[in-house]
């Protein structure tokens, strides 16, 4: 073995929104990556329309930077438990990592997830309390928390060597010493330099490359990622690419490409140690494939990452409407699509169903659901999405529920509806601490299947002003009695356009979802009952015009204004009954049997 003093493997990791990419901007910059005319956006790293809206991290991305003669390859990753699986795939390319955690919020359940994999891999670790110029900062405390939960992550004794350092990702400072505010973040680039190991490579041996990443190019095709672990690469060199169950693609290096900054540039050669990315012109490749000499081809042990742990129906669009708003997908175009995003993503499952149109997506959690769901919706396709299910587990004959510890931070007036709430949905409180004056933090052990749908009631009850996050906790047997919508459902008994005065009148049966002008069908869910049952309304009536007037006749009316629902709300409202249709320009409800007089409008 040796070691290439010449680069450091590092990646960011953190719980969402404690500041991972703002930190990687401030890095960027100081390393000079960028020119000094340059305009340079906030957030350089989320590049995905997606992450720029929703201000969140959902894939990882490499970036490089040369400080000291030493290259410096760093991995910005997902902050949110959903996307984890990014976090794992990415821990296997680096030597190190940058354990972020805010001044104020401190440890987190992400935090916990992504450090317990991060020990696991025995990386050298560096820990950042970040924001430290927050008003609310409680530093001492925070570092506290963080040597709790070392301690109790750790299972060797080198896992508790790290430094601590303390910074403002948004000012671009870092200091060693809590009462030194430092120009610019030197002391975390020499802090990197000093304790993250610099990869050790194995001398003799063909070469070996475990593929961590895909991304695509439309001159170059399919392109892979990862570390090379042994030998070098060379362009129009012979390589095999070992894949699942044995099997073996031949091909030449297409093209070689290294990262400089947030560029890819060609090279002739990588060696061992570097991260590469290789164009081979194969279209048939996936994560946790490995690139090896073509007369050796010896595998690398591929990637695991935990289990999925909810499952969802995908359909084809067989509403009335659809085809109007964007493409149709046939049975095949939609199961290329949920294919391919398997591919980029790890965690995702595709399994096909009985009915040739209907697929189950299995992920995470509902967030990345929505992800899939939202990138379907801006390629132009349109389909139709059931309620997320969790998925079980047979243990000695006995059927489990995934379990997940949720941690909640809540103003102190909304301590008792959340309590309330998540009792009805089988939580057990298990923690309960004060933050400052107004602010309390509050540990549950909940079903997973408890949770689902519960966000947007979460964020209703605390004003908007909570926080909540989770991380799978295990198993126990199956509990029922579970709540999944205390109301009913207004459906539309014919189609044709809503009126202003049809609507007026509904307004008192319930929250409509709908405006005026709109063309809708029948059993396509136009509200929300203020009783429990289904009520089949009639939204498309007209005012009757005669001859006779009296006072108050012509009274103009005037509609609530409405919150379109988006596409999460809409996977925390719908019931097992219903569809939700999904078009590149409306998110509709619908009931699955749509003729009014095969339904029944009682709810079991």
């Amino acid at each position: 073995m040796s070691i290439n003093q010449k680069i450091r493997n590092i990646a960011i990791i953190a719980h969402v929104d404690h500041g991972k990419t703002t930190l990687v901007d401030g890095l960027l910059q100081q390393a000079g990556t960028f020119q000094a005319h340059q305009t340079v956006a906030e957030r350089v790293m989320d590049s995905m329309d997606l992450e720029k809206e929703r201000g969140i991290t959902i894939a990882a991305k490499n970036a490089s930077m040369v400080y000291k003669d030493t290259r410096i390859n760093i991995v910005d990753t997902p902050g949110h438990a959903d996307f984890g699986a990014e976090v794992e795939r990415t821990l296997m390319m680096v030597d190190g990592a940058i354990l972020l955690v805010d001044a104020a919020e401190g440890c987190l359940p992400q935090t916990r997830f992504v450090l317990q994999k991060a020990l696991q891999r025995h990386l050298s670790m560096i820990v950042v309390v970040n924001k430290v110029d927050r008003p609310d900062a409680r530093v001492e405390e925070v570092v506290e928390s963080i040597h709790d939960l070392f301690l109790e992550l750790s299972f060797e004794d080198h896992h508790l060597d790290f430094p601590v350092l303390y910074a403002s990702g948004r000012q671009g400072w870092a200091s060693k010493k809590l009462d030194v505010k430092t120009e610019n973040l030197g002391d975390l680039f020499d802090t990197v330099l000093e304790h993250v190991q610099p990869p050790r490579i194995k001398d003799n041996g063909p070469t070996q490359m475990l593929i961590n990443n895909l991304s695509y190019n439309p001159y170059l095709g399919r392109l892979v990622i990862g570390r090379i672990e042994r030998g070098s690469l060379t362009t129009n060199q012979n390589i095999a690419v070992l894949g699942e169950n044995g099997r073996v693609q031949t091909c030449k290096v297409v093209k070689l490409r290294a990262y400089r900054g947030l560029e890819q540039v060609d090279v002739d050669r990588i060696d061992a140690g570097d991260i590469a990315i290789v164009a081979t012109g194969l279209t048939d490749l996936a994560i946790g494939d490995t690139i090896s000499d073509a007369n050796t081809q010896e595998a690398l042990e591929r990637i695991q990452v935990d289990p999925p742990t909810v499952s969802v129906e995908v359909s084809v669009n067989t509403s009335p409407m659809a085809g109007r708003e964007g493409k149709p997908l046939t049975s095949r175009k939609l199961h290329e699509f949920l294919t391919k995003e398997a591919m980029h993503n790890v965690a995702l499952r595709i399994e096909e169903t009985e009915t040739p149109e209907v697929f189950f997506l299995k992920a995470r959690g509902e967030l990345q659901i929505s992800i899939v769901m939202e990138n379907l919706r801006r390629d132009g396709g349109e389909c139709m999405l059931a309620r997320p299910k969790v998925i079980t587990k047979m243990i000695d004959g006995i059927e489990h529920d995934p379990v997940e510890r949720v941690v909640v931070d809540v103003p102190d007036f909304s301590v008792g509806v959340v309590t309330e709430k998540l009792s009805l949905r089988k939580g057990r409180m298990v923690n309960m601490n004060t933050l400052g004056s107004n602010r309390v933090r509050i540990e549950f052990s909940v079903p997973t299947r408890g949770l689902l749908g519960y966000r947007s009631t979460f964020l209703t009850d605390t004003k908007g002003e909570g926080i909540m996050s989770s991380y799978f906790e295990g198993w126990e047997p199956v509990k029922t009695g579970f709540l999944v919508r205390q109301n009913g459902a207004l459906i539309a008994d014919r189609a044709g356009k809503t009126t202003e005065y049809a609507l007026h009148g509904l307004e008192d049966r319930g929250r409509l979802f709908i405006r005026e002008g709109e063309e809708v069908y029948e059993g396509m869910v136009v509200g929300e009952n203020n009783r429990d049952n289904n009520l089949d309304v009639n939204v498309i009536r007209e005012k009757k015009l005669t001859n006779m007037r009296s006072a108050g006749t012509d009274d103009s009316t005037k509609l609530s204004p409405i919150t379109k629902m988006s596409l999460e709300s809409a996977i925390d409202w719908i019931d097992e009954d219903e569809w939700i249709e999904i078009t590149p320009k409306t998110i509709r409800i619908r009931k699955r049997i749509l003729q009014s007089n095969m339904r029944s409008i009682s709810r079991k």
